[in-house]
């Protein structure tokens, strides 16, 4: 009897184990440079539901994948107020989500969302990653974790992926702008030449 209780544990642990396996690959399988992202609907802050499609005239996106309390994510909001600023009137607007469960993080709700992009002056779409369901698809693991897309006929193409600069801690000491040269690069119809650096900040909380 005490084999088959012993047995018994060992397979819904090892069950257990198998789903957050799974679960972490889906993570680190997110999407490459090359490959075509899936669009979504998520909700805004104002209450409407936010499809890439939606920009009807966007050469590309620049999806910031970000939230509230993190220390790194609060770093770079102005930095992301900035590229929306400069890059959404030349087709690449910033379409930032926050993909950390509320349950889990309060700070994260909906409803401080609102005042997050109240307080910051936000001029770009804030949605929430509803049952998480966005974030394990492009394969973020931090915020900010951006993604800049090239909208091309097969669809929209990961072109970068990684941090916004190299420096988090002091704007002023930046000395690599990856999201600027990234979109400056397609919108001069040449090749990206740094695809991917390693995201900066909080891990996503599931």
């Amino acid at each position: 009897m005490k084999a088959i209780k012993f047995l018994g544990a060992f397979a819904i642990i090892g069950v257990l184990f198998a789903f957050t396996v799974s679960k972490s690959a889906d993570v680190v399988n997110g999407y490459k440079v090359g490959d075509v992202a899936t669009d979504f609907s998520l909700k805004n802050i104002d209450g409407k539901k936010v499809s890439l499609k939606d920009f009807k005239d966007a050469k590309g996106y620049i999806v910031v994948f970000t939230c509230n309390h993190c220390p790194y994510a609060q770093a770079y909001e102005d930095r992301i107020v900035a590229l929306d600023k400069k890059y959404k009137k030349q087709g690449y607007p910033v379409i930032a989500i926050n993909p950390n469960n509320p349950e889990k993080l309060k700070d994260d709700s909906f409803e401080n969302m609102q005042v997050r992009a109240k307080e910051k002056g936000f001029t770009f779409p804030y949605l929430l990653d509803e049952g998480q369901k966005i974030y394990p698809q492009y394969g973020a693991t931090k915020t900010p974790h951006v993604y800049v897309l090239q909208k091309t006929a097969k669809g929209n193409v990961v072109k970068y992926i990684g941090a916004i600069d190299d420096n988090y801690e002091d704007e002023a000491a930046v000395t690599k702008k990856y999201v600027e040269d990234a979109v400056n690069s397609l919108l001069k119809g040449k090749e990206v030449s740094v695809k991917e650096t390693k995201a900066i900040g909080c891990s996503i909380k599931a």
